[in-house]
């Protein structure tokens, strides 16, 4: 792999790799200026544009469910509550900010009254098998956001343990997709598509090895987990490179998910992938295409970039490997001043600047966040 020119940013060189969103606006972003300088990242402007997109899809009609609840969604607010929790003040801990605690509030009414309220969407409007797609999805999204929480709090609570009975309720234990849960499909890609169920079920051993308290031990969900994992080693050689990379990341929360051998190549693989500005592009992860015809962007983007960025750190790979030097230099410099990171739609060609067309932001900014934050230590 081309050693990415991006790392010479600290020698206050001229870089000839820039995002094609920067390209596009003139220039690179001014998150070093407002942070610092070379090297710094802004996780006061992160945390204030996640908190703005969180409030939004909470008051938003379309999201909007039973008991002034509101949908869990891949791309804005699951994002959001694993990486909001890492940019409170040093040490992880303390209070949620308000924003969170609208997220948790929501996630707690449903967990509470998981068998009263009724599924994101139903038979009865959808079609089937829409409810119990609703259901596997929904469950493994609450118990990874009320993991994450109470993660950085170091104590499981009452309500993260209801969410992964709810969780464990729901999972497949026989047939070809034993191990995993159903999973939504509205050809919407990357999550709810195809490869959507394999992606849930590796969210799912994240949420297990998030939990604090010894949890993935316990001998109550010892068969679960060894369901989980076999489903995922089972079916990873059918994958996408996007999914490949979701196991790379599940192996830090199961650690005996992968084998060396495997776990090297799937490094070796999304290596390979790395761009010369030392992103990534989400579109290269796949073989998707675009309902409307119009052409993927094919530029280093947020999402990819944080997404695999992250899971080469869990799975043990040092600060200053090639690829992931280059994947946190690429996210320190592409951080645009209202603290996001550039993504874009799969699907189709949406206005960046509406609310649909930043829900990829909003995931490539909770993504980028993690994977920064994760450096960091936090």
């Amino acid at each position: 792999m081309t050693k990415p020119t991006i790392v010479l940013l600290a020698a206050g060189l001229t870089l000839g790799g820039l995002s094609t969103a920067h390209a596009q606006s003139g220039g690179p972003s001014t998150a070093h200026a407002q942070s610092g300088g070379p090297g710094a990242w802004d996780p006061d402007a992160a945390a204030a544009y996640l908190d703005q997109r969180v409030d939004w899809w909470s008051g938003w009609e379309t999201a909007a469910r039973e008991r002034g609840t509101f949908c869990v969604s891949c791309h804005t607010t699951a994002p959001y509550g694993l990486a909001r929790p890492m940019l409170r003040p040093a040490g992880g801990a303390g209070a949620a900010s308000r924003y969170e605690r609208k997220l948790l509030d929501s996630v707690t009414t449903r967990v509470a009254g998981w068998t009263e309220v009724g599924p994101f969407y139903p038979d009865e409007r959808y079609g089937a098998p829409k409810t119990s797609q609703s259901r596997g999805t929904e469950a493994i999204l609450n118990a990874l956001v009320l993991a994450r929480h109470d993660e950085r709090n170091g104590v499981l609570s009452d309500r993260t343990r209801r969410a992964f009975d709810n969780l464990w309720a729901l999972q497949r234990t026989d047939g070809a997709d034993a191990g995993a849960w159903p999973w939504l499909h509205f050809n919407l890609a990357p999550w709810e598509s195809d490869e959507g169920p394999y992606h849930g079920a590796a969210l799912a051993a994240v949420a297990v090895g998030l939990a604090p308290d010894g949890y993935r031990a316990r001998a109550e969900i010892r068969d679960n987990v060894a369901r989980l994992g076999g489903y995922l080693r089972r079916r990873l050689d059918a994958q996408p490179p996007f999914n490949r990379v979701m196991a790379l990341w599940a192996s830090g929360a199961l650690p005996d998910l992968l084998t060396g051998a495997r776990r090297q190549a799937i490094v070796d693989e999304i290596a390979d992938l790395q761009r010369k500005d030392g992103g990534w592009s989400l579109s290269s992860l796949g073989a998707w295409t675009r309902r409307d015809g119009t052409p993927a962007e094919t530029g280093s983007d947020g999402y990819a970039t944080g997404l695999v960025t992250l899971a080469l750190r869990r799975a043990g790979l040092p600060r200053d490997h090639e690829a992931v030097a280059g994947g946190l230099d690429w996210l320190v410099l592409n951080q645009d001043p209202d603290g996001s990171w550039p993504a874009s739609s799969l699907n189709r060609g949406r206005d960046p600047a509406s609310d649909r067309g930043r829900f990829m932001r909003d995931a490539a900014t909770a993504y980028a966040v993690l994977a920064l934050a994760a450096d960091d230590g936090r």
